[in-house]
């Protein structure tokens, strides 16, 4: 028998969570381990490994419960600004392996950085963008 995520054990009740936001979909806690306080984590209630596993309709409600936490948080803890964080696979930084956003309140001096830029070649930016639309 596989074991179950920790995000389903925390839907369940099974291990405390300091919740913020819950309705039939979607449940929203605070991040035990915070990029900033008043970092929470939207997850689904029901276990979707990541976003290519959940369906459009509780991905759409997904998306309304990350904005209106995104809001809160923000005028909660009175920070300049948001960043919404959602990684899919081991190798995006997913950790665990149930579909989740990060609302992270964001200040001008917390020290935090964007991911290193690169570039392309020459003619290198066309092909993968016509390599990218045969899939969509």
């Amino acid at each position: 028998m596989v074991e179950e995520c920790l995000f389903c054990k925390i839907v369940k009740g099974e291990l405390p969570s300091s919740k913020i936001y819950e309705d039939e979909n979607t449940l929203a806690f605070l991040d035990l381990f915070p990029v900033n306080k008043g970092h929470s984590l939207v997850i689904s209630k029901e276990h979707y490994e990541n976003i290519f596993d959940v369906p459009e309709e509780i991905l759409s409600k997904i998306s309304s419960v990350v904005k209106k936490v995104a809001s809160a948080v923000k005028k909660g803890v009175n920070a300049d600004g948001i960043s919404i964080i959602q990684s899919n696979g081991k190798s995006a930084g997913q950790v665990i392996p149930h579909i989740h956003f990060h609302v992270m309140p964001r200040f001008k001096e917390d020290g935090l950085k964007l991911w290193p830029q690169g570039k392309y070649d020459e003619n290198e930016m066309e092909e993968y963008k016509n390599t990218i639309l045969k899939f969509l």
